[in-house]
């Protein structure tokens, strides 16, 4: 029985067959158009669009993330830009580690910016970051100690609802201000950046940006395989009800509190390893990154993809963060109010989101009528 209980659980549709599949071709003919394909060719991938879609694919995972907990058990963070950039902060500090005498001040155990401010040695939360593996422990680590420190007070608080959302974006505000100071030595202002390689291969090469790009699909996938876990397992079904009647569920005698910590936890863990593989091909990581409007737009992500879907959520990142790099070049001086009015096109036409309001739409037009039916 545990057997046929576990094949229903990872029974995969057809859906995410098809996701699954777009992510499997692009990780194979993305690397081929950037590398093999000559650039004079109408079908090379040139190097700013790998990055471009490497970034997209990290916003992707983030949006999943908090699809899981919005979409699938109700909690509405406005707070999961912290976890991003505590994860983009964890592995921008093993990058800087990596400069060595390179740095502009020469320095070989200092970054250059502590150099700057007459800095003597290094500060011990910045030891061990030299490791690689260290560096992508603490990306999700990070992230989910604090996840869990902040979920343990409030779940048991039992705060939900504006009141959750409100307080994790305090949360995200109050670290933002933190990182924005010098002396708390992650670079103030400037936050940290001039990378110049990683695990040995320099970040500038192509094929090192083919090699991210590629790592960001497969994260990309094994967060969906995940997540798609968790919402098919039987937790996933209590995560559901207690999204549709929390009271019901406590008062049948599970323990909320505990259900809600753990997606909340696990949530953090996958945004935290998203911003880990968004710094290095970005090559900056900056107090910026805490900002509470982008935690509001990541909920906009998965409003306009999906909530509920997981592959939705993902879809909207990519196409929200596509129009918003179009409209920022094509009109520079109204891509606001067009992304605005896009927004509110959604909500007032795909209520349920792209995923979740079009096939609704071809299933009514395949539905036929029914007879009208008469009485004597």
């Amino acid at each position: 029985m545990q057997a046929g209980v576990f094949s229903t659980i990872i029974r995969i549709d057809r859906a995410s067959w098809i996701f699954l599949g777009i992510l499997a071709a692009s990780s194979f003919l993305v690397p081929i158009g950037h590398l093999l394909i000559p650039e004079s060719s109408s079908f090379h991938v040139p190097t700013y669009m790998v990055s471009l879609l490497g970034k997209y694919l990290c916003f992707a995972l983030l949006a999943m993330s908090v699809d899981l907990i919005w979409g699938f058990c109700g909690i509405l963070s406005l707070g999961h830009g912290a976890f991003f950039a505590l994860g983009g902060y964890a592995m921008g500090m093993h990058l800087m580690r990596q400069i060595g005498d390179r740095g502009v001040y020469g320095n070989p155990t200092l970054p250059d910016f502590m150099v700057f401010l007459n800095w003597d040695q290094l500060p011990w939360y910045w030891h061990g970051f030299d490791s690689f593996i260290f560096a992508a422990l603490m990306a999700f680590l990070v992230p989910g100690i604090l996840a869990f420190a902040f979920g343990w007070f409030a779940f048991r608080s039992r705060v939900t609802g504006v009141y959750f959302a409100i307080i994790t974006q305090a949360m995200t505000f109050a670290l933002m201000l933190a990182f924005f100071r010098n002396d708390m030595g992650f670079g103030g202002n400037n936050g940290l950046t001039d990378f110049k390689d990683i695990l040995g291969f320099d970040l500038h090469a192509d094929s090192t940006r083919s090699g991210l790009f590629v790592a960001s699909t497969f994260a990309l996938a094994f967060g969906y395989l995940l997540c798609r876990f968790v919402v098919k397992s039987h937790l996933g079904q209590v995560l559901i009800a207690i999204r549709d009647e929390e009271s019901r569920v406590r008062f049948l005698g599970y323990r909320v509190a505990r259900y809600k910590l753990f997606v909340f936890t696990l949530s953090a863990m996958l945004t935290g390893i998203a911003g880990a593989l968004y710094v290095p091909q970005v090559g900056i990581i900056n107090p910026s990154e805490f900002a509470p409007p982008g935690s509001i737009e990541i909920v906009i992500w998965v409003a306009v993809g999906g909530r509920g879907t997981l592959y939705g959520a993902a879809l909207g990142a990519i196409l929200v963060n596509y129009a918003k790099s179009y409209f920022t070049g094509a009109l520079p001086d109204a891509w606001l109010y067009v992304l605005g009015a896009s927004f509110i096109f959604v909500t007032l036409f795909l209520p349920k989101g792209i995923v979740g309001t079009v096939p609704s739409w071809f299933h009514f037009r395949r539905t036929p009528n029914k007879p009208e039916t008469t009485t004597a």
